[in-house]
């Protein structure tokens, strides 16, 4: 019972309170950069209180393993796993601020769809046309694209009004998925996002093959992230009083995402793919369009569009095509190898009787 617990019901809860974290942070910085917080000042203080967050970690993990190799490959990785992260945030809460938090969920399911062809393209995966599991993975990724593109291009009438609640319901005085807002704009800068992020996986998972001790790289990419995004962030946001946290939703968000948010996701991720593997975790990535449906219309007043409803159908199918597909091949492959391993066993247990 108690593995059936830890296989099953403990990861699935995990992946939940994840998926839900993502959104609110989104919530939070939305309802945040409307009281005045630049984003600038919001990656710069999240990136730093995050970092602070994972030393005690990496430190205990490092006392135990030794420092990593400080070779050229692996530190010219991480500098680049910082210099993407900081320019895909950079993105992210402009098309935050532009967009709103359904949008920015429906588009993030891009992200798996992105990785699969960068995985073909850089030969991590294999594409074989006459497998049913290549052809639903291709047709799922140009689903997915699709699926994006009805919710950025097209916005269409609303289904979902919170016009008539009450102001006191809301975080803010109106509704931040105000016509006002430049969606197609927003839109575009959160797919930005997702393709930086689908390189950020690639580039994480060849140092993973080089060092494979997840928090202390989350740990010295964070560090590199801070020296390259603190500098650029006092640049471009001079302004002293931008950096005074004066109202309670700026300093919550901001304590919110670097303490709890990164730190949690980064952890809880890794430990999902050791317990249940990365399709499974990648699984409820959809989950974040209902919970920043429901989210955004509850605490922000947002309203929800025909155009979201219809492009995070067809993201989803074809999200759900992927993951069937990959998750299919790897069935296959393992049944391949359980045989040779089988037909090894058999061999090697004949050895001794000769």
């Amino acid at each position: 019972m108690t593995r059936s617990c830890y296989q099953d019901v403990l990861p699935a809860i995990a992946m939940v309170a994840v998926e839900c974290s993502i959104v609110v942070v989104s919530i939070l910085f939305k309802a945040a950069a409307a009281k005045g917080l630049s984003y600038y000042v919001f990656i710069a203080y999240t990136c730093t209180l995050a970092t602070l967050v994972l030393l005690p970690l990496a430190l205990f993990l490092i006392s135990k393993t030794g420092l990593p190799p400080f070779k050229f490959s692996l530190i010219s990785r991480l500098f680049l796993l910082a210099l993407i992260g900081l320019v895909s945030q950079l993105c992210a809460y402009k098309g935050l601020k532009l967009g709103s938090p359904t949008l920015s969920s429906a588009i993030s399911n891009l992200i798996p769809a992105f990785t699969f062809i960068l995985a073909v393209f850089f030969r991590m995966e294999k594409v074989e046309l006459r497998s049913s599991s290549s052809r639903a993975k291709i047709i799922g990724t140009i689903g997915s694209i699709s699926g994006a593109s009805v919710v950025v291009l097209y916005k269409g009438p609303k289904v979902f009004y919170t016009s008539q609640w009450s102001s006191s319901s809301t975080l803010l005085q109106q509704p931040l998925g105000s016509p006002q807002s430049n969606w197609v704009a927003g839109g575009l800068l959160v797919v930005v996002t997702n393709v930086l992020s689908s390189f950020w996986y690639i580039i994480q998972c060849q140092i993973m093959k080089v060092y494979p001790q997840e928090i202390v790289v989350s740990f010295i990419s964070s560090l590199f992230l801070i020296v390259i995004s603190v500098p650029i962030c006092i640049l471009a946001e001079p302004n002293l009083s931008s950096w005074r946290l004066t109202p309670s939703i700026v300093a919550a968000s901001i304590l919110y995402t670097g303490i709890f948010a990164i730190a949690f996701t980064a952890i809880v991720h890794t430990w999902g793919v050791r317990v249940k593997g990365p399709v499974y975790v990648s699984m409820f990535k959809p989950l974040s369009i209902v919970i920043a449906a429901f989210m955004g219309a509850i605490f922000l007043g947002d309203d929800l569009h025909l155009g979201s409803v219809i492009g995070a159908l067809i993201i989803s199918a074809g999200l759900y095509a992927v993951l069937w597909g990959k998750a299919n091949e790897e069935r296959r492959t393992d049944n391949d190898d359980s045989g040779l391993n089988s037909s090894g066993l058999l061999t090697d247990s004949k050895v001794p009787l000769l």
